[in-house]
């Protein structure tokens, strides 16, 4: 079974704040892409600009929660003014840490269906 954790968070972004969260993500990218152990980064915008799709997966619950601890510091406090959080949803099995510091953003969690060999 792989250690990887990855996730899903639907974002509303608040009125007339779309270039700004655009600007913030173009930082976000830059600072993570020196980070170990970050597989995927991705953000999806509906046409109208109101809703964003973030997709994010990590190698290990380690490589996440050094993510999410940089996150915070970096960029917690920009992001969450232009933004809400609508549904964080966590795939895999993560550590007991990240769990933890997940459950402040409200994650629901979902594990693998079996010990079949996904890929």
């Amino acid at each position: 079974m792989s250690d990887e954790v990855s996730w899903q968070v639907e974002l509303a972004v608040k009125p007339a704040r779309l270039g700004e969260f655009r600007a913030l993500t173009g930082e976000m990218v830059s600072a993570t892409r020196a980070e170990r152990g970050v597989l995927s980064y991705q953000r999806f915008v509906s046409d109208d600009g109101a809703s964003v799709q973030v997709y994010e997966r990590y190698a290990n619950s380690a490589a996440a929660l050094a993510h999410l601890e940089n996150f915070v510091v970096q960029f917690g406090e920009r992001y969450s003014a232009l933004v809400e959080r609508k549904h964080f949803t966590v795939f895999g099995k993560p550590s007991d840490d990240l769990r933890r510091f997940l459950d402040r953003f409200g994650a629901t969690y979902l594990k693998p269906l079996g010990d079949f060999a996904y890929w």
